[in-house]
């Protein structure tokens, strides 16, 4: 009888323990939203999915060619050759940042944004320090341009540093002190430099044209220019946030959830 009670004690024991683990391990709360509750399947999309790590890979790779072929043919009289990457999600990963957000039921905000960014420990992406390294040894210097806010340089550049990525210094790391618009910070770069290569998960990261999108949501200027940005700018894939979902809203982030996912549902195409 005792040995009975013994043993059904540890397996009582054993089914909390695993249960208090299970707890901490997976935390979850209810999205209070459902915009909450979209960002998870787009978050498990970018950390999990083979798919991911090829259209990175593929991308870097298309980049390197790039890189290879305008060295070869440009004539670079008087001025350095770069490239200008953008960095969240085009040289670092945050999604862990955005898996958070899911578990806790929470969306963006600058606060635990800024927390993230000052813990220093976001990852490289898939290819995006092999094509450094190659800019690198190709003799191109290289301009991170992010639109991270100055209040986050210094663990900014520390998580560079960490990477051991090139060029991770003071001078190439120009991140935003004022408005969203990169094309002050781009021609800084260009009084000095032949910029080769544009690098980025946003179509801003090449160009500021593409910020005002029309009722076709900036689709007709990307065929439009289809060759030029071919040649110039690397496209990376982020279904997590971006100025896609931006052009959604009309350009206004500051409408209410509720109102976002109405033109969410308002513009998709079933059809009927």
């Amino acid at each position: 009888m005792r040995l009975l009670q013994k043993s059904l004690l540890l397996n009582l024991l054993t089914i909390v323990f695993f249960s208090c683990q299970t707890a901490k391990v997976v935390p979850y709360k209810e999205a209070e939203n459902e915009l909450s509750t979209q960002l998870g399947n787009a978050t498990l999309w970018f950390q999990k999915s083979a798919e991911m790590d090829a259209t990175f890979l593929q991308a870097y790779g298309y980049g390197k060619m790039l890189l290879s072929l305008k060295m070869d043919t440009f004539k670079i009289e008087g001025k350095k050759p770069a490239v200008i990457l953008d960095l969240d999600e085009t040289v670092l990963d945050n999604s862990p940042y955005e898996a958070r957000l899911f578990l806790e039921g929470e969306t963006y905000a600058s606060d635990s944004w800024n927390e993230w960014c000052e813990e220093a420990n976001a990852k490289a992406l898939p290819g995006a320090v092999d094509f450094l390294n190659y800019a690198k040894e190709l003799g191109v210097e290289i301009f991170y341009i992010s639109n991270r806010k100055a209040v986050v340089f210094e663990s900014t550049l520390e998580n560079l540093k960490g990477l051991n990525l090139p060029n991770a210094d003071a001078q190439h790391l120009l991140l935003r002190t004022a408005g969203s618009d990169k094309t002050e910070r781009r021609n800084l770069v260009k009084e000095e430099h032949i910029v080769l290569l544009y690098v980025g998960d946003n179509l801003t990261d090449y160009s500021e044209e593409y910020a005002g999108r029309s009722e076709d949501l900036g689709k007709d200027l990307v065929h439009n220019n289809k060759e030029e940005l071919l040649y110039n700018f690397i496209m990376l894939p982020n279904p997590m946030y971006g100025e896609w979902e931006s052009a959604i809203y009309n350009n206004d982030f500051g409408k209410s959830d509720e109102e976002k996912l109405r033109m969410r549902r308002e513009v998709l195409d079933t059809r009927k």
